[in-house]
């Protein structure tokens, strides 16, 4: 008899922690004597890299913000947080929102944090990062990856 196959699904995030970090002040200190009305850029990257067989997945989100004050920058962060979590019994349809949406919404705290005690401690005002809806991005990567195979694909005539 064929032994019964477990599709229990199970997450669990086996540890979380700080992969790279860089915080800059390029024109400091005459950064510090401008009317401090900043102009902020801030973009969010995610990767996802197979640890090991197993269900073991390395989700990095990387944090980048530059801000400029006068067209001056006055500082610029990079963090990528990273964490490792394990995943069984998802299927590739849910494996995709898992590691693209949930993982990225667990580690957001972390590197918004991470952020906020860099910049304070480089001497600016704080900085708190906006929540961000990983959901919402994760399906517009979806579209936009469907947009461009389906503009790859050759036409019969």
């Amino acid at each position: 008899m064929a032994e019964p196959v477990n599709t229990e699904k199970q997450f669990s995030i086996q540890k979380i922690y700080t992969k790279d970090l860089s915080f800059e002040t390029p024109n400091s200190p005459a950064i510090f004597t401008e009317k401090w009305e900043p102009a902020v850029d801030f973009n969010l990257g995610t990767h996802v890299t197979t640890v090991q067989d197993g269900g073991f997945y390395e989700v990095t989100l990387t944090a980048t913000l530059t801000v400029k004050v006068a067209e001056k920058i006055a500082y610029l962060v990079e963090v990528k947080q990273s964490g490792v979590f394990a995943l069984t019994g998802f299927d590739d349809q849910e494996l995709g929102p898992m590691l693209g949406s949930f993982c990225p919404n667990i580690l957001f705290p972390y590197a918004r944090e991470t952020v906020s005690d860099l910049v304070t401690r480089g001497g600016f005002p704080q900085l708190l990062l906006a929540p961000v809806n990983f959901d919402v991005l994760y399906a517009q990567h979806m579209q936009q990856q469907s947009a461009e195979q389906a503009q790859a694909k050759p036409t019969l005539n």
